[in-house]
């Protein structure tokens, strides 16, 4: 998944991870949005410049699903697909709110991902991991009308 976040959203992306998989994966798979999202929150540094939001509905056969996004520099997160089964694969599907979670907090950013449709839980995920890159996308993209930060109060 973090794959397609890559490749979708245009963004440089290598991750080594090295967890306690033994115990389970939920702290590997939550430090790794903790970092993700701190990178996030790196690299578009005083946001001067930059969108500030992105939003994106993202088809996947079945599933539909909507990101959006606010890099505000307040962290919240709302969390809306019905995912049925226990595990996609080796992933817990709990584990996909934990990671977002995670990336939203470690980014400080508003972050709402929600389900408009879809049954197979590949799909949602899928769907949500794309809808996320392509949300960040436009939120980092630069806006040259703008001369400092998108806010009425000259910060974020």
């Amino acid at each position: 998944m973090l794959t397609s976040f890559a490749r979708h959203g245009f963004f440089d992306l290598s991750v080594t991870v090295d967890g306690d998989l033994e115990v389970d994966t939920h702290h590997t798979i939550e430090d790794t949005g903790i970092v993700l999202g701190q990178a996030i929150r790196q690299a578009v540094g005083d946001k001067k410049g930059i969108t500030r939001y992105g939003s994106l509905i993202l088809p996947m056969d079945e599933a539909l699903v909507i990101c959006a996004l606010d890099l505000c520099g307040r962290p919240y997160f709302v969390y809306d697909l019905s995912l049925d089964r226990e595990k996609v694969g080796d992933l817990e599907t709990e584990m996909i709110h934990e990671f977002f979670y995670a990336v939203s907090y470690g980014a400080e950013m508003n972050l709402h991902l929600k389900q408009l449709s879809g049954r197979n839980n590949h799909h949602i995920i899928e769907a949500a991991f794309k809808a996320f890159a392509k949300a960040l996308d436009m939120a980092v993209a630069g806006e040259p009308r703008l001369t400092g930060v998108l806010s009425t109060k000259g910060s974020l």
